[in-house]
């Protein structure tokens, strides 16, 4: 294997970024010593829930984050797809602006497309133009080094060190781009499992970055995505762990769209066992992940380093596993896709407190380019900092009323052959051929998350033109589709709403007042 030790690589010299300096005096948000910007960490897991206990596995996580630090308990995923989730995290827009569709090279995933655009202008660069240095390790996107993407020797702008997985997550039995070589990897726990891999070396990077200059690692590991390979240590853990089965846990989706009344309903004993073993062996590969986060933690200790860093903890999306009788996925508009773990500690941030203001991950890039000093105002994100929301004391800011969430479903130009009598259009037809995919799951909602309202509107584009709404605080499951019952009224508003927010770009995606706010 490659070293992993020595100098840091040459920075590149790319896109023009903003030229905004960071001055302790004016951010705040640097060290008591202040002699440099705060450091930051960000560490994104694979297809992580948050409603169906995703982090119970992760208890030092949370103390080590969240009770130091803010729980977010209203943090979404603007798409619940791993790419054009990834893709919304490095660029702060949402992908009807980065243009990544799905998880595939023609739905824009690591495309050329991509390469010659978004990812040009994606926050690391800038980051790096700011002398942060910058560290990445783990799954990048889904079809990253690909050939038709330039391969493993691509490696984006804006990283000093690169270690990307190629292709989809794997825990063994994979290859690295390491600053533009192949590495490949076997079966060996001690020298190829991906989650400690990546740990020892972020580890290793502390160990030799230069102190004179704030250093971003992101750590992105294969958990807990397929296929579910625990370490050696933690295979035997959770035996008697099974999925949860109250909320919409195997109800019929009597009144939602086409794809979710297809599902059996009750769902197959073998459906069911192959979920629960899902769920179990996800919370199997957490376990790592969790390690993971002490160790680093206790290396930014060692260096002296933790109280002037920022440490975010997030997933790309949800998942599920039976509800409304789909056995495990994501991809749906519902809140247990769209709703992901965000636990961050750092300067300023009080210990032990939540935060019930909504937040996207679009808003991931702005947050750590405004603690890294960068003036938001020449960016062009769709997302805002919210660093007001957890560090009240270094910024002032207010909470969004309500979002946008979108997605484009993907199928197969032909049927499955495992699955024949279901015709072509359809994907992810696994188990018992339920599929959890269409070309026509293609949707937009709106979601408004505050006290006086807790609603989603869901416009979906297929033959039906179907329509889902509900209202979360009387539903909190989604079990109800209200379309026809509530005031239409509200409906003009909503649709009003999604109609500006599917065609917004930059500062438009958040002029709320343009957008008719309703109080009531």
């Amino acid at each position: 294997m490659a070293a992993t030790g020595g100098p840091l690589r040459r920075r590149h010299r790319g896109a023009v970024v903003a030229s905004a300096l960071l001055t302790c005096s004016a951010l705040f948000t640097c060290c008591v010593r202040c002699d440099k910007p705060s450091n930051i960490v960000l560490i994104l897991a694979d297809d992580q829930d948050v409603r169906l206990g995703g982090m119970t596995p992760m208890t030092q996580t949370k103390t080590l984050i969240g009770d130091a630090g803010a729980t977010f308990v209203n943090s979404f995923t603007v798409t619940p797809l791993c790419c054009p989730s990834r893709s919304s995290i490095f660029t702060g827009q949402y992908p009807h602006n980065h243009a990544v569709r799905n998880n595939s090279l023609s739905g824009n995933c690591s495309s050329e497309l991509w390469q010659k655009g978004p990812e040009t202008v994606a926050f690391p660069l800038y980051l790096n133009k700011q002398k942060y240095q910058t560290f990445f390790a783990g799954k990048y996107l889904n079809q990253y080094g690909k050939k038709e993407g330039g391969g493993a020797a691509h490696v984006p702008p804006g990283w000093d060190q690169w270690h990307a997985l190629l292709g989809n997550s794997q825990y063994y039995n994979y290859t690295l781009s390491v600053n533009g070589k192949e590495e490949n990897h076997g079966d060996s726990y001690e020298h190829d499992y991906l989650t400690d891999l990546i740990k020892n070396r972020s580890l290793n990077f502390l160990d030799n970055r230069s102190p004179q200059h704030p250093f971003f690692l992101m750590l992105s590991p294969p958990a807990p995505h397929s296929p579910w390979t625990a370490a050696p240590q933690h295979q035997n853990k959770f035996v008697d762990v099974k999925a949860p089965r109250d909320g919409s846990f195997d109800k019929p989706g009597k009144d939602k769209h086409w794809l979710l009344r297809q599902a059996g309903n009750p769902m197959s004993n073998s459906s069911v066992t192959f979920l629960d073993n899902a769920y179990r062996k996800r919370w199997q590969t957490l376990l790592s992940v969790d390690d993971m986060v002490t160790a680093v933690i206790q290396k930014l200790t060692d260096i002296k380093e933790l109280n002037n860093t920022y440490i975010f903890y997030t997933s790309d999306n949800g998942y599920h596993t039976g509800q409304f009788s789909l056995p495990i996925d994501k991809r749906q508009l519902y809140e247990f896709d769209i709703r992901t773990p965000l636990l961050v500690r750092g300067p300023g941030i009080k210990p032990n407190i939540t935060v019930k203001a909504p937040v996207l991950n679009i808003d991931l890039a702005p947050t750590i380019l405004d603690i890294a000093g960068l003036n938001l105002s020449n960016l062009n994100v769709d997302g805002q900092s919210f660093l007001s929301q957890m560090a009240p004391s270094l910024r002032n800011g207010t909470a969004r009323p309500f979002f946008l969430v979108e997605y484009t479903g993907e199928g197969l130009e032909t049927p499955d052959p495992a699955c024949p009598k279901l015709g072509p259009g359809l994907s992810q037809c696994f188990p018992d051929c339920v599929c959890e995919d269409s070309y026509n799951n293609t949707y937009a909602c709106v979601r408004s998350v505050s006290a006086n309202q807790d609603l989603q509107y869901c416009e979906f584009a297929d033959s039906e033109s179907f329509v889902e709404v509900y209202n979360l605080t009387s539903d909190p499951h989604q079990l109800e589709n209200i379309f026809k019952k509530i005031d239409p009224s509200i409906l003009q508003i909503m649709n009003q709403r999604l109609i500006k927010l599917q065609s917004c770009v930059s500062s438009s995606c958040s002029d709320y007042g343009s957008m008719k706010f309703m109080k009531g």
